[in-house]
């Protein structure tokens, strides 16, 4: 019989944009039909999806994939096979919900398959006279090499942490003390330019995202108007009919869907306002750091001329005290030379009283 669909829904579809690995690249300029097909030959089950004569969406369900709601109304799954993350936007969370239950049907489904399929290969490969107690285990397929993987998340925001000199038992010179504060604040401070490097790049990348989006947006909003003169064209022209009013309904619905669509946008413009605001933040707190930095080096160059002004007065006071010692010696030296002539006055004294 070949390949049957057996499950349809409209929804936009988006991938991941290969070179970021984290924004999202619309594929389709409205909603399209993304449906669920079975081949019976292989029981292989596919997502397929076309705008036009375009294939958008062209992927096989492995047990590995993984479907994922990233929001009410956004979900996604990651294709090794296409190297690619798939994410569809739908107009209500019901139809996300039934996408969901299909999708996980479906791999289990292909799960049984495999297991039957990899059991048929076994007892067709296994001896006649053997009998073992348990199936053994079949070589890699392709599909569990090529498993899906789980969309890996980004990291983030840098976290420096700077080790703080913890003070010391034995009291330094002021000038040593306060050029080891102006070293460690010289380090915060390099450290806070490298976050604001990263910072101004990661804003500098956030600032193109919002322009791109903005003109999404504005191609979005004449989309709406366009769709809403269609509408009112076809109600002036067709009246009540039966195409008019099927038409003006698809149009309703795309215009939900966009609407949908700018509302997410919406949201991620309030994300990015968030972090251009922590952003300044940071940026706060850099200066602030700076002019901390600066109060240091005043005060360290204050200490220094204090520091000067001292070693000079300690010259000073030395070189007094070498002219005080060498005053000294020669009183020593002049007392020494009287005590000699009292000694010697004493002795002629002596011996004068002798001989009398």
């Amino acid at each position: 019989m070949g390949e049957q669909p057996i499950f349809s829904t409209r929804a936009h579809i988006f991938q991941i944009d290969p070179t970021t690995k984290k924004n999202w690249l619309p594929t389709s300029k409205h909603a399209v039909t993304v449906s669920y097909f079975f081949d019976s030959t292989r029981n292989v089950y596919r997502i397929i999806s076309l705008d036009g004569a375009k294939a958008v969406i062209n992927s096989t369900i492995t047990p590995n994939m993984t479907f994922t709601k990233t929001s009410q109304k956004f979900g996604q799954w990651a294709d090794s096979r296409a190297n690619t993350v798939y994410g569809l936007g739908f107009s209500c969370e019901g139809h996300l919900s039934k996408f969901a239950e299909k999708f996980a049907e479906f791999k289990e489904a292909a799960r049984l398959a495999k297991e039957k399929s990899q059991e048929k290969v076994e007892l067709t490969s296994a001896p006649p006279q053997a009998s073992p107690s348990r199936p053994l285990q079949s070589p890699l397929t392709p599909e569990s090499v090529n498993g899906a993987e789980d969309e890996r998340a980004a990291a983030d925001s840098p976290q420096p942490a700077e080790a703080r000199a913890e003070p010391s038992h034995n009291a330094l010179p002021f000038s040593h003390s306060s050029s080891s504060i102006g070293k460690h604040l010289e380090a915060e401070l390099a450290a806070l330019k490298g976050n604001n490097a990263k910072l101004t790049a990661a804003l500098l990348e956030s600032t193109a995202n919002v322009k791109q989006w903005k003109q999404q947006l504005a191609a979005y909003q004449e989309e709406a108007e366009r769709l809403h003169k269609r509408v009112t064209e076809l109600e002036c022209v067709s009246g009540q009919s039966t195409a008019a009013r099927s038409a003006k309904t698809e149009l309703n619905r795309t215009i939900e869907e966009m609407e949908a669509a700018l509302k997410a946008k919406e949201d991620e413009l309030e994300c990015l306002k968030a972090e251009v605001q922590s952003a300044n933040r940071f940026q706060s707190q850099r200066d602030s750091l700076a002019h901390k930095l600066q109060e240091v080096e005043r005060r360290n160059e204050a200490l220094e001329v204090q520091l000067g002004e001292l070693e000079r007065r300690l010259n000073a006071n030395l070189r007094e005290r070498e002219v005080f010692r060498q005053s000294l010696r020669s009183l020593l030296q002049l007392l020494d030379g009287k005590i000699s002539e009292l000694s010697e006055l004493r002795d002629a004294l002596a011996k004068m009283l002798e001989c009398s």
